[in-house]
């Protein structure tokens, strides 16, 4: 072979090489069979490129081959994705083709989320289309109501501010200035009694100190009663205290209604009478033996018999 020949060949080769690897890098093996192609529409990409690939529950089974503006007038300023995927993988026109991101910082791939049902997707078939939404646009779709509440907040806040600022005039801040000497002036106050109060408790320390012995003292005797109480079975006595209160009770109940000797003093009247009428009979013995006591008391040495007793008779009676 000549040299020439040789420089062909190896010309052809490294341009083929490198036509596969510019299809490689971009997702697509020209070696490989033909593969079909589908058509998805969006209204925006999200960073979709042409060296995005295709995935199927994690699996990559294709890439992009081509993004552009839709040329139907209709849908003017939609995006048409071209993509195309193995022949072996079989699916029906129901399916989802669905844009994702799987970080922030890595770019948007597709995934495809087959349906089983209806009619096979063929070569060329258009497909369904949705975004989905991302970690930084799933935040800021949940902060835009925070934010707006934030600046609703910051607003009453600052309407506050501007009201208290007018409160403040000058008036009001001489006000305020006095307040706080005066509480200034009662502090110092308080310190000193605070002071007075010290030294009084220091002179009279002896005296607290011997107030809380005799307390002590008291205390202790207290707890000794106590215990004298606890120990001489506090409980049989007031039993017994309370039997003798019943038959008090009863006693005096019976008195009270005539019952017993005692109940019929009490209780009864001829009694009383009785008592009455013999104490007048003894007061006018008593005044008899005192007017005329040779009628019951008589004494003679010799033995001489008493002369029998004559009434005197009084002169008022004789006169008249």
């Amino acid at each position: 072979m000549s040299r020439e020949l040789k420089t062909g060949i190896i010309a052809i080769l490294i341009i083929i090489i490198f036509i596969w690897g510019f299809n490689f890098l971009n997702g697509q093996n020209i070696f490989q069979p033909s593969k079909r192609q589908f058509l998805v529409e969006y209204n925006n990409v999200g960073g979709l490129t042409e060296a995005s690939s295709v995935f199927v529950n994690g699996l990559k089974v294709g890439g992009v081959d081509n993004i552009d503006f839709n040329p139907d007038p209709a849908k003017k300023g939609q995006m048409l994705v071209k993509f195309s995927l193995e022949n072996g993988f079989i699916f029906t026109k129901k399916s989802i083709v669905k844009i994702y991101s799987p970080n922030p910082l890595s770019g948007s791939n597709l995934v495809l989320i087959p349906s089983y049902e209806g009619e096979e997707a063929k070569d060329g078939d258009y497909l369904q289309g949705e975004v989905e939404e991302g970690l930084f646009s799933a935040i800021g779709a949940r902060l835009d109501p925070i934010q707006i509440k934030l600046e609703r907040v910051l607003e009453s806040a600052d309407l506050s501010f501007k009201k208290f600022n007018n409160l403040l005039d000058k008036k009001t801040t001489t006000s305020i200035q006095n307040s706080f000497e005066e509480i200034e002036f009662a502090i110092i106050d308080l310190r000193t009694t605070i002071a007075s109060v010290n030294s009084i408790v220091d002179s009279n320390s002896s005296n607290l100190k011997e107030t809380l012995k005799n307390t002590n003292q008291i205390t202790q005797n207290l707890s000794k009663v106590t215990d004298t109480l606890v120990n001489s079975n506090l409980g049989e006595i007031m039993r017994k205290a309370e039997l003798t209160l019943t038959s008090v009770n009863s006693l005096l109940d019976g008195i009270q209604n005539g019952k017993g000797t005692a109940g019929k003093l009490m209780n009864d009247d001829a009694l009383y009478t009785n008592l009455t009428e013999m104490s007048q009979e003894l007061e006018e013995l008593l005044r008899d033996m005192k007017l005329n006591p040779k009628r019951f008391v008589h004494f003679s040495l010799f033995g001489k018999k008493p002369s029998p007793y004559k009434p005197e008779v009084k002169k008022e009676e004789i006169k008249q």
